[in-house]
């Protein structure tokens, strides 16, 4: 038990959120309580992580929670482990939220420059109906950004994933961003962009974007189900500035989005309502939003990328193995599945 990496989850007290500063001690080695000597509380070493309460053994969970991050059916867990179906869809909604509020606190607190950002949608299927899942991508870290899952496909949802792109952008360095032919991608980037020129003069202030901001899309034109042509579209910028972008981050030659498609392939091989033709359906929304964090926080963390390893010196090992979370710096080691279950985001306490 470490009390400096510990910190306050009493969202009253002055020193909430705050580790290494001395106000932690150990209260109960046996019961694995911390103690604050601002407030006087005591807290588990578990508040803040899916373990806190939990029943079964720890072990059990991590494994089943492994296994539902890569797809393994809940049937097949109910049959292996000898649970409950009830049980299992609670712990992978308790995984789910805790992994979208690490997503969230790595994304408010950590700094990274984009470069490229593709951002794509796909369609789920859910009890009496269907709903729309839009995601977006850094490329050059593989780092999935972030999801929003919506009923509708309409420009409310492509606003909310467009905004997750904004929050990561560090202003003033170059963007290239790559979407499909549609066209609420536009008119949400527009808006999540744009910037006011103050010129002097009366009345309100025109917009506009900011010079290292580039668009491009990828029109495809189909025939029932077959693909008869892709229209490359600049939208924002010029085709030099973006090829040139294009080759600095070694992310291709022309504007494409295979880089989001190649996630979203990943995602529906993780989530059964996202199956083309599968009997998978979510129940309700929230279920598939979870689900989503889930997967994207264990592809991030805990999944090595081959695209993203990098030689070492002879003598050692031939590659060192990145993940998208290390290539983007928000962490710099490998991380277990138990290690990102295990991790107390303040997001999770305090959001």
């Amino acid at each position: 038990m470490d009390p400096q990496a510990q910190f306050c989850p009493n969202p009253c007290c002055p020193a909430r959120c705050q580790t290494a500063q001395g106000n932690i001690k150990v209260h109960s080695y046996p019961q694995r309580r911390y103690r604050c000597t601002v407030c006087r509380r005591t807290f588990a070493a578990t508040t803040g992580t899916p373990f806190y309460r939990l029943h079964k053994d720890p072990a059990v969970f991590v494994c089943v929670v492994t296994l539902l991050a890569y797809g393994c059916p809940i049937q097949a867990i109910v049959a292996a482990f000898g649970l409950d179906e009830r049980t299992v869809a609670a712990w992978q909604n308790k995984a789910g939220h805790h992994a979208r509020a690490i997503h969230h606190h790595f994304l408010n607190a950590s700094v990274a420059d984009l470069q490229h950002v593709q951002a794509d949608e796909i369609c789920g299927k859910t009890v009496g109906g269907y709903c729309w899942l839009a995601m977006a991508l850094a490329v050059p870290y593989r780092l999935w950004l972030g999801g929003v899952v919506s009923p509708v496909r309409d420009l409310r949802l492509i606003q909310h994933v467009v905004d997750l792109v904004r929050l990561a952008w560090t202003p003033g360095r170059t963007l290239l961003i790559c979407v499909d032919g549609l066209a609420s991608y536009v008119t949400a980037f527009w808006k999540a962009f744009r910037e006011k020129v103050h010129t002097g003069r009366r009345g309100r202030p025109p917009y506009r974007l900011p010079r290292g901001v580039l668009l491009g899309q990828v029109v495809k034109n189909h025939s029932g189900r077959r693909l008869v042509g892709v229209v490359r579209r600049v939208v924002w910028g010029s085709l030099g500035r973006i090829n040139r972008v294009l080759q600095r981050t070694g992310t291709g030659q022309q504007i494409h989005t295979s880089y989001i498609e190649r996630l979203n392939a990943t995602f529906r091989s993780r989530l059964a309502s996202l199956v083309r033709r599968g009997r998978g359906l979510a129940h309700r929304v929230e279920t598939l939003e979870l689900g989503m964090y889930l997967v994207g926080c264990v592809y991030n963390f805990c999944t090595v990328h081959r695209s993203l390893r990098l030689s070492v010196p002879r003598g050692t090992t031939k590659w060192q193995e990145r993940t998208p979370a290390m290539a983007a710096h928000w962490t710099d080691q490998l991380w277990s599945v138990q290690q990102l279950l295990s991790f107390k985001a303040h997001v999770a306490l305090h959001g």
